[in-house]
């Protein structure tokens, strides 16, 4: 047996070609974006152009899918290739081990994939002694081995392990540490009742071998020595569990190792958040964000050298933990997701439409908010009546935002409803056929995604429902069965051309081979359109229902009472955030969704711009920053989206944030592009003005002369703004309500004012 347990130092180490590496990674892109809606990256600014990195990727979501998002953003974004850390067992299935290790993959073995199930029970004999073990039936000299670990049956979603310091026999083995936490104690000291009325004392377990990781360490090395990239998922395996697994000492060991081995190296450690919004469902969105890179500190490094790594590595692990929770969004349990994202739905009752990375900024301050004050009264209140509100969404069938459709006329339910109903008719046109011919893929990806989850779930000890698998197995089949269905597809209208040229449709002046190219493009082209005008008409198919609840008699005062509730609840939540967020952030008032109307500068003056008093900043100018730096920070966009700063220094993203998305393209978007709220267009901006050409951004104003000159300009279109409006008002009826016009800069007036101000 220990001929048979032991595992190899030896890893299959592959060389990346990087040709084959942009040509593998472009093939699996056009996938990712027909599987996601979107896919936003944030923060990707901050990594470094250059030297050795690891990145540091959590939750570990969906299995194959989240190392190919992870690594086309930082080739898109950063211009870098990365390795990725993958598990051995995947790379010896026949297309993931082809492809990882055309793409440089280090492939890494994990106990836990060669655990086994092993003979008998084992039990704790003497509380008072808890790194003793002994097993009924065991036989622990030939299935278990010093330096590996043995497993407890999952509870709680949980599986508690411990690594075997001596085996003493075939029933008696001593741990390192003891197993930890209470349900490992119940099971070690629990008695069942077998049918035939035994006894058996104990529970079952699972015997992993020690495995030498030494050849993946000096892969690892060697390409951070080179300065390259390297990818790992700390956490050890993916899963579904709404908060983080306990990491694995590997990235640390990883990190201070490469150090030690070269201390100029410049290694950097970057984490990344995979943050998704149904992560295993079909055309869903998703947002990789990146923090700041750290730094390994010297005295981590000294620590290691002495000899003490098992404390320098727990240290580093703390940092790294810290810095992936601050770019993921973590709770507790699902049910805590759950009223998070309900909290932040109804913190935003002006419903403006809010980036995604916006919406992860706002599910993470509100999972920190509820941390510290879920035993408040307040909040213990206020939840009770989210989750009610939650209940009554889910019998009736919709969703927080259809709320609204209640304080729609019947007159106006009517025409919404017909005129949507006929657009679905119009798009059935264009999904039917596709939705037909390609039915047996979406057949054959289901029943087998939900097969490979079940089978997931059974082998792990840390999947709840093993839904972080379906995605990359929907993927998987597609990708599989849509050649062979294409190829069948081409092969019969290619006879039937042959045979009787499709009943005589097709000329005999039509060669066969433009025939079969003819029809893969045909079916290529069918199936784009089976998804594009498949994922409209079903997002307008879901919007039907609250529109048929609002002509039900028996249903309509109940959907109308819905919608007071949530005008109560919203303004519950938003006063509860604006009293406990100060408290907790202390930028929180540097932007809100909801402005404090008591607030110094929270109501300015239309076309005036924000004071940097209200911005929580102090009163002083910082002539070290550009005019396009203070322009930034006033604008009403980034800022107004998120619960105080967000994850970057000031709050809001960076000019240079990037966000592609297939959703942006005009033939996937689900949704009108947003109307360009640029006024500099507009027949009261500068350029209008005179016959001389506009102002320049950043132009210097050097004499008094030009300072003028710039004075006079921008009084002239001040005065024409006002002629503008005015004659406005008198062709319209008079009424100029406040609030009615949202008070806009134009960009470059702004730049000129910021130069006024430098001047």
């Amino acid at each position: 047996m220990a001929k048979d347990m032991k595992a190899s130092g030896e890893a299959d180490i592959s060389v990346m070609k990087p040709w084959l590496y942009d040509l593998v990674l472009w093939s699996f892109s056009i996938l990712v974006d027909l599987f996601f809606r979107e896919v936003h990256p944030r923060g990707s600014w901050r990594i470094p152009r250059k030297g050795p990195i690891i990145f540091v990727a959590a939750p570990h979501a969906n299995q194959f899918l989240d190392p190919l998002i992870l690594m086309r953003v930082v080739r898109n974004e950063a211009h870098r290739r990365m390795a990725i850390l993958t598990a051995a067992h995947s790379m010896k299935r026949r297309f993931i081990g082809a492809i990882s290790r055309a793409m440089g993959a280090v492939p890494v073995a994990r106990a836990q994939d060669a655990a086994k199930a092993g003979a008998g029970t084992v039990y704790l004999p003497d509380a008072n002694e808890p790194t003793r073990i002994k097993g009924i039936g065991s036989k622990f000299d030939e299935q278990a081995q010093v330096g590996g670990t043995i497993s407890l049956p999952t509870v709680n979603g949980n599986a508690a392990s411990a690594e075997i310091l001596e085996i003493l026999g075939p029933t008696d083995i001593r741990l390192k540490r003891p197993f930890s936490g209470e349900d490992a104690l119940k099971q070690l000291t629990a008695e069942k009742e077998e049918e035939d009325g035994s006894k058996v004392r104990g529970t079952k377990y699972k015997a992993a071998p020690k495995i030498d990781q030494t050849a993946v360490y000096n892969a690892v090395f060697k390409r951070l020595n080179d300065g390259e990239c390297i990818c790992i998922f700390p956490e050890g395996g993916s899963h579904d569990r709404t908060e983080l697994l306990p990491l694995k000492a590997g990235v640390a060991i990883m990190a201070l190792g490469a150090l030690v081995n070269k201390p100029d190296s410049g290694l950097k450690i970057v984490p990344c958040g995979m943050n998704y919004f149904h992560a295993h469902k079909f055309r869903s969105r998703a947002v990789v964000e990146f923090g700041p890179p750290l730094d390994v500190p010297e005295e981590f490094i000294e620590l290691y050298k002495s000899g003490d790594r098992r404390e320098s590595t727990k240290q580093l692990l703390d940092i790294i933990h810290q810095s992936l929770i601050a770019v993921t969004v973590t709770s507790p349990d699902y049910d805590t997701l759950m009223l998070i994202q309900a909290a932040r739905r109804l913190y935003n009752p002006k419903g403006k439409k809010l980036p995604l990375p916006m919406i992860v900024e706002l599910n993470r301050r509100l999972v920190k908010g509820y941390t510290q004050y879920k035993d408040d009264p307040r909040i213990i209140n206020l939840k009770t009546s989210v989750n009610k509100y939650n209940k009554q969404l889910r019998l009736l069938g919709v969703r927080d935002h259809q709320v609204e459709y209640a304080k729609f006329s019947i007159a106006k339910v009517v025409f919404t409803l017909t005129y949507r109903l006929g657009k679905i008719a119009i798009l059935a046109v264009g999904t039917i056929p596709g939705l037909i011919l390609f039915a047996p893929i979406f057949v054959a990806s289901k029943v087998i995604s939900i097969r490979k989850s079940r089978e997931a779930l059974a082998a792990s000890t840390v999947k709840l429902q093993g839904r972080d698998v379906i995605a990359t197995w929907k993927l998987l089949v597609a990708l599989a069965l849509a050649p062979t269905l294409y190829a069948l597809y081409t092969i019969i209208i290619t006879y039937w051309t042959y045979r009787n040229r499709v009943q005589g449709y097709i000329p005999q002046w039509v060669p066969l081979w433009l025939v079969s190219i003819s029809s893969i493009i045909f079916l290529i082209s069918v199936t784009f359109a089976a998804l594009r005008f498949g994922e409209t008409g079903m997002d307008i198919f879901k919007s039907l229902r609250p529109l048929m609840l609002s002509l039900n008699p028996t249903s309509a005062n109940t959907f109308y009472k819905l919608r007071k509730t949530r005008e109560k609840l919203s303004a519950d939540v938003t006063d509860i955030i604006n009293t406990l967020g100060p408290e907790m952030f202390s930028d929180f008032d540097h932007a809100r969704i909801v402005a404090d109307p008591f607030q110094e500068g929270a109501i300015f003056e239309p076309g005036a711009p924000r004071s940097p008093t209200s911005s929580g900043r102090a009163n002083r100018p910082n002539h070290s920053e550009s005019p396009r730096t203070n322009l930034s920070r006033r604008s009403t966009g980034a800022d107004a989206a998120s619960i105080g700063g967000g994850s970057s220094v000031h709050g809001n993203l960076p000019r240079n944030e990037s966000f592609h998305d297939l959703g942006k393209m005009s033939l996937f978007a689900t949704r009108p592009s947003s109307q360009s709220h640029s006024r500099s267009g507009s027949e009261t901006g500068l350029a209008s003005l005179g016959g001389d050409p506009p102002l320049k951004r950043f132009s210097t104003v050097s004499s008094k002369e030009s300072f003028d000159e710039v004075s006079k300009r921008i009084r002239g279109a001040m005065a024409e703004r006002g002629k503008v409006r005015s004659r406005r008002i008198s062709e319209g009826n008079g009424w100029d309500m406040a609030g009615d016009e949202t008070p806009e800069v134009d960009e470059d007036e702004e730049h000129v004012v910021e130069g006024k101000k430098d001047t």
